[in-house]
């Protein structure tokens, strides 16, 4: 997401940076950039209006003009005002503090990803919040809506209300809250029935399941991919119905974000999650302040932290390190950390939080690098035998023409990889022969070939 106004803002500020010293006019013409940048990523033109104004008082005061480095100065105006339109910098999580159970309505149109999002939120509250869950399908609309949820409910490890045919959605919400107390839920999420745009009747029906539940919590699950159309829905549910916050889905497919950026100035609700992907682990707390830094190109380094401090086993990465302060390492340790980066949402999901990754954008598409290409380096270490993976010396030419038949690729493929192992096995003798000290004098360049450069060769 966003990928597209991240590039042109980084063009504009990449353009004041080299002025040096900025000018009023200067200034203007790169407000300019990012007014346009804004519209074309789909922003409420409101929305726009009000941020470049913001922009534009703070950015043409003495004491940025006269500053010693005026351009980040602006960069600075330009984060703090993203991060003020995105929701200001604490992050609005679920409100949990309610006698249990906690009712958490989940509303929407048909298609959205509501009925995914409420099995994903379950999920996360189960492993994060260690609550007990109860998910219910209101939904007697759709087809197998409600067995949709129950095959969710069980890949997630929560329980699902039990389905009564002919049940309206009033008494199965009723019935919810009656199990719910009965039997110790910590929180109840109620998926309500959508329709392929707002009309009445849906209104009145999620207006009644809220007035039956009292809610704690009412979330509109709206398709970032609609841009404008998510921000129009999510107006029309905040009048009629009220919510509490937002979950935006496919935020993963929709490179310009403009929903994103209109929605909170919209409402005047808060963004609470985000949807990053099909799986059911791929729903994010939303962070303004990480979500602005992933924009600017200044990354977000706390959440690819907590991203692999829940993906990462503890236990194999400290075997790893034992291995490596021994000098070995081999391609069984290489297939553990292609998985491990997968599980972390591959290399789009990484990459995009890593500071300044947009500098080597066009490195990085040379080196065409993508999760299509893990997998199939995972498939041709599973085709070795235990001793090529222990010993890739072994390797020789009939060798890699088998592997490659086994695991679908070629010789190339297989070449390259070993190359890329090798790199990787001289880089973690050059890590243990400097140590710690070596490494915090000569910094990372030392582990590269040459002593700098070199990616993607």
């Amino acid at each position: 997401m966003f990928e597209s106004l991240s590039n042109r803002l980084n063009d504009v500020f990449d353009r004041l940076r080299r002025h040096g010293a900025l000018s009023e006019d200067d200034v203007n013409a790169a407000l300019r950039e990012i007014r346009i940048a804004l519209l074309e990523a789909d922003v409420a033109l409101p929305v726009v209006k009000d941020f470049v104004n913001g922009v534009r008082e703070k950015a043409l005061g003495q004491e940025v003009l006269r500053s010693v480095t005026p351009a980040q100065m602006v960069v600075k105006i330009v984060h703090d005002h993203l991060v003020e339109m995105l929701g200001g910098a604490s992050a609005d999580g679920l409100d949990l503090n309610a006698v249990p159970p906690v009712v958490v309505m989940m509303v929407g149109l048909q298609g959205s990803g509501k009925t995914t999002t409420s099995a994903k939120l379950a999920r996360l509250l189960r492993l994060r919040e260690r609550k007990k869950v109860l998910l219910v399908s209101l939904d007697v609309q759709r087809p197998a809506a409600q067995e949709q949820l129950a095959v969710l409910a069980r890949q997630v490890e929560v329980a699902c209300l039990p389905i009564r045919a002919g049940e309206r959605p009033i008494a199965i919400a009723q019935r919810a809250l009656d199990v719910g107390r009965r039997e110790g839920y910590d929180v109840v999420i109620l998926d309500t029935a959508g329709r392929l745009h707002i009309d009445e009747p849906l209104m009145l029906e999620v207006a009644a399941v809220r007035d039956a539940t009292h809610p704690t919590e009412s979330l509109l699950v709206a398709d970032a991919m609609t841009g404008q159309d998510s921000v129009n829905v999510a107006r029309s549910f905040a009048e009629r119905v009220g919510l509490t916050g937002i979950v935006l889905t496919r935020v993963d497919g929709d490179a310009r974000g403009g929903a994103a950026l209109s929605m909170r100035a919209v409402t005047g609700r808060p963004i609470k999650f985000m949807g990053t992907g099909e799986k059911l682990d791929a729903l994010e707390p939303f962070h303004a302040e990480r979500v602005a830094g992933r924009i600017l190109g200044m990354g977000d380094v706390v959440g690819l932290v907590e991203k692999a401090a829940e993906t990462i086993d503890r236990e194999e990465a400290e075997e790893l390190a034992k291995k490596l302060q021994k000098g070995g390492f081999d391609l069984d340790d290489l297939a553990s950390q292609l998985k491990q980066l997968r599980k972390m949402g591959g290399m789009g999901g990484v990459m995009g939080m890593l500071p300044g990754i947009n500098k080597i954008k066009k490195q990085l598409d040379g080196a065409k690098i993508d999760d299509g290409m893990i997998k199939r380096q995972e498939a041709i270490i599973s085709s070795m035998t235990k001793a090529e993976r222990k010993n890739p010396k072994l390797l020789n030419a009939s060798r890699r023409r088998r592997i490659a038949t086994g695991s679908g690729t070629s010789v190339p493929e297989i070449n390259r990889l070993l190359k890329q192992f090798q790199d990787m096995a001289s880089m973690m003798k050059k890590m243990n022969k400097l140590g710690k000290k070596g490494l915090m004098r000569h910094g990372i360049s030392a582990l590269l070939p040459g002593g700098g450069g070199g990616f993607g060769r």
